[in-house]
Parts: structure tokens; C-alpha cells; sequence
């Protein structure tokens, strides 16, 4: 009788599974691929170009058919591991991605590649969310807290760390595979994660799933597709009128997506992303901040490797470690991060996005100073700085975005605040990338350089001033 009621209660729904060591290593490991991803062709286009005879438009469908489709089906990730189960759409997702990298190294055109990175995005899209979800359902109190640190710190290193080994692995020319390594890397990696997932990532659902939200799929799908897909291939395309179309049927479909999930939650249903959800001050708010340091990032990361390239004509491995310093320097402050928040609560967020200003305007003077001599030495002092002030902001503004999302919503509250991320990084490029790339010609590389990153020190600013209204104290 002992043993059968302790296994009841082992057993019994309503006790959580645990998230363990090796479980919470295996998730983050499935964090960073997804962004390391995101960020590691920057370096590797220019060989990409040269040996697939790929103009410029077709590059930037590389990195921006990943980035749509990811952006795009992230929320429905988020949702369908409400419905099936976390781990089965972890494990899922984690194999396609597995498979879809495998068919981008082996890609024998460009337009073949552009179709794999389509695939790899959709994969992604519904491996991730299952992260955030699996430690929003399966840790509590300080290991959820520990969990989340970790997990905003995974993601901030695995941006600059993606830059760096995408130049590192195109410059070894491994088994003369050149930049197909970049891909082909996730493939071992994609394997250790399937063997540690299956065993030490516990399962978990909405105690209540709800039916997909097919209207609200559909038009979250549209509106996204309507601004990112004109934003990233406009200028290569040379702005044609479906462009300006696409533009112009944004705001539209915005306002229908949002009508038709209002009258969703007002009607009892669960719509694919909740109104109700941003009731939640520290997710809206902390969303609000979101956007545009995430803009800002994604958009130094593509000019500093564009110009170091062309600019400075660096080799990939120069242009790669050149950031190196902001990745050290991400790593070592984020770690402290969990510490200074317990003890000074969200101001810490707007210490940081002070620290990143100064890194900035250092960066700003090292290229005004040195260009055309630009190198690892003169941007180190300003990369080191950025990276500290990036640390103390990016963890703490993931971790309180999903602070008072409750379990049951794990899923949706993942997909929606990783969307505004990958959304936004999907911006940073299109946006800041094509004011760079459109100043170069009439002011050179250098004057175009410092623009754009005076652009992005107004982003730093207003983020800034949005973590002033972050909720004071992070649970």
C-alpha cells in the first residue's frame, strides 16, 4: 500500500516535473542554435556569393527567408506545444532543424539554400518556444529565476558567438567545405541534443489546450510577412511597387489581427496571442523595451561585419574577432546579473543601457580616428563596454517578460515574447542594414558607419528611458 500511494503521488498531475541540470543544459544548448544561427552567415555571405554566383537580393533572401518564416511561426510553435506536448515538439523541431541544416551545407544553388533556410526558420520556430515554456512549467521560485538568467544570458552570447564562429569556421575551410560548415556544424550538435532531450527533458502541456487559432494564424502570419518581407528585400530589389503595397497593407491586417483576437478572449476562446496577456505590466512593458534593443543589436551586428569586410577588406576570422571582446566581456557581467537584480531590482536594466552608450560612442570614435585602419585594438575598448551594458539589460528584460506569465500559458507567453525578438532582429537588419548600405555610396563607408551606429545610440536611448517603467523588483 506504501509503495502504491508514494506512486500516486509521484505521479499525481499536479505536482510539476522537475527540470534538472542536465535537462536545463540541454534546452539552452537548443536556445542558442536557433540565434546562432540568425547571425552566423553574416560573415559567411561574401564566399556564399562567390560560389554559388548569388547577387546581392538573393543573399539577403539567406538571411531573411530564415528570420521571416522563424518570426512568423514562432507563436504557433508556442501554442502547439500547449496542445501536444513540449517535449514532443522540442524533440520534433530539434530533428528538423537537424535535417534542414544538414540540406543548407549541401545545398547545391543558391535558391536551394534560400528554400533550406526556410525550412531551418520553420524549425526553429517550433523547437524554441518550447524552451521558455519548459522552464516556465517545470522550475519554480529561485531555480526558475536561475533558469531564466541563464537562459537570457544563452541568448545574448549566442548572437555575438554566432558572428564569431561563422568567421572562424569559413576561414578553416574544414574537410574543404568552406561556408558550408556554418551548417553543417548544427548536424553532431542537433544529434547530442536528441539523445539528452529524450532523456532528461520532462513533458509538459496546458493542463487546458486550446484548438489552434486558425483566423489569428493566418492573419499574425500575413501582417508579419506584409512588413518584414518588403523591409529586407526592398532596397536589394530596388524598391518595385509590391513593396510599397505590402507597406501599405501592414497597418491593416495589424488592426484585423488584433480585432479578431479581442473578440476571441472576450468570447471565452484562447486566441493565438492573448490581448489579455499584456493585462501583464512586466510583459508589456518589458516587450515595449524589447524591441528596440533588439533592433539596435541585430543592426550593429550586420554593419560592423559588412564594413569590417568590405570596408577594411578583413578577412572573415579579423571581422569575427573583432567582437570577441563584446562576447567575453556579455559573459562575465551577465553572470553577475542574477546578484545586482536581487539586490537593486530593474534599475540594473537602465545601469546597463547607460554602459551600452558609452561603449557606442567609444566604437563611434574609434572609426572616426582610425578608418580606414579600423582593427580588433581599436574597437576592443568599445565592443568590451557595449557587451557589459548589453549583459546587464538583455537577461533581466527576457526573465521579467515571462516573470507572471502563468504555466498554463508557458507556451503562448514563449512565442510571443520570442517573436518580438526575432521580429525585431529581422528589423534591426532591414532597417539599419539599408541605411548603412544606401549611405555608402554617396558618403562612403566610414561617414555610413557612423550614422548608422548614432542611429542606433538614439535606440540605446529610448530603451533606456522604457526601462524606467520595467516594474521595480524582479521575481
Amino acid at each position: 500500500m506504501t509503495e502504491t500511494a508514494t506512486t500516486a503521488t509521484v505521479r499525481s498531475p499536479s505536482v510539476p516535473p522537475a527540470l534538472g541540470g542536465p535537462g536545463l543544459f540541454t534546452v539552452l544548448l537548443a536556445a542558442a542554435l536557433p540565434l546562432i544561427d540568425f547571425f552566423i552567415v553574416n560573415v559567411a555571405l561574401p564566399t556564399i556569393g562567390a560560389d554559388l554566383h548569388a547577387g546581392e537580393a538573393v543573399l539577403e533572401l539567406v538571411v531573411a527567408g530564415y528570420g521571416v518564416a522563424y518570426a512568423v511561426l514562432l507563436v504557433l510553435g508556442g501554442r502547439l506545444g500547449d496542445l501536444f506536448g513540449r517535449r514532443r515538439l522540442f524533440l520534433g523541431g530539434m530533428a528538423a532543424f537537424g535535417l534542414t541544416s544538414l540540406a543548407c551545407g549541401l545545398a547545391p544553388s543558391a535558391w536551394s539554400l534560400v528554400a533550406a533556410r526556410v525550412a531551418q526558420g520553420a524549425a526553429s520556430a517550433a523547437m524554441l518556444p518550447q524552451v521558455l515554456a519548459t522552464i516556465q512549467a517545470a522550475t519554480s521560485g529561485g531555480r526558475r529565476a536561475r533558469a531564466m538568467s541563464l537562459y537570457g544570458a544563452t541568448a545574448g552570447l549566442s548572437m555575438v558567438a554566432g558572428q564569431i564562429l561563422g568567421g572562424i569556421l569559413v576561414a578553416a575551410d574544414i574537410a574543404g567545405t568552406g561556408w558550408r560548415s556554418v551548417f553543417l556544424v548544427n548536424v553532431p550538435v542537433v544529434v547530442v541534443g536528441l539523445v539528452l532531450g529524450a532523456r532528461f527533458v520532462p513533458e509538459t502541456r496546458s493542463q487546458k489546450p486550446e484548438p489552434v487559432d486558425g483566423p489569428g494564424t493566418v492573419l499574425l502570419a500575413v501582417s508579419l510577412l506584409t512588413l518584414l518581407a518588403p523591409l529586407t528585400e526592398g532596397r536589394a530589389a530596388g524598391w518595385p511597387l509590391w513593396t510599397w503595397l505590402s507597406l501599405a497593407a501592414f497597418p491593416g491586417v495589424a488592426v484585423a489581427f488584433y480585432a479578431v483576437e479581442r473578440r476571441a478572449d472576450r468570447a471565452g476562446r484562447t486566441p493565438l496571442v492573448p490581448p489579455s496577456l499584456f493585462e501583464l505590466a512586466s510583459l508589456r512593458r518589458g516587450l515595449a523595451m524589447m524591441l528596440p534593443f533588439s533592433i539596435g543589436f541585430s543592426g550593429f551586428m550586420f554593419v560592423i561585419a559588412v564594413a569590417l569586410q568590405s570596408g577594411e577588406h578583413l578577412g572573415p576570422v579579423a571581422a569575427g574577432t573583432a567582437l570577441a571582446p563584446m562576447a567575453v566581456a556579455f559573459l562575465f557581467v551577465s553572470l553577475a546579473g542574477p546578484r545586482l537584480i536581487a539586490r537593486y531590482g530593474s534599475r540594473v536594466v537602465t545601469a546597463g543601457s547607460v554602459i551600452q552608450m558609452v561603449g557606442l560612442v567609444l566604437v563611434v570614435l574609434a572609426a572616426v580616428r582610425d578608418w580606414p585602419h579600423l582593427d580588433l585594438v581599436g574597437l576592443l575598448p568599445g565592443v568590451a563596454v557595449a557587451g557589459a551594458g548589453q549583459a546587464l539589460q538583455l537577461p533581466n528584460v527576457l526573465r521579467l517578460v515571462m516573470s507572471e506569465v502563468p504555466p498554463a500559458r508557458a507556451g503562448v507567453g514563449s512565442g510571443v515574447m520570442v517573436t518580438t525578438q526575432q521580429s525585431a532582429l529581422a528589423l534591426g537588419v532591414a532597417t539599419l542594414g539599408t541605411l548603412f548600405l544606401s549611405l555608402v555610396p554617396h558618403q562612403g563607408m566610414r561617414d555610413a558607419l557612423v550614422v548608422t551606429l548614432l542611429v542606433q545610440l538614439g535606440l540605446v536611448v529610448l530603451t533606456g528611458l522604457l526601462s524606467l517603467r520595467l516594474p521595480r523588483t524582479v521575481s
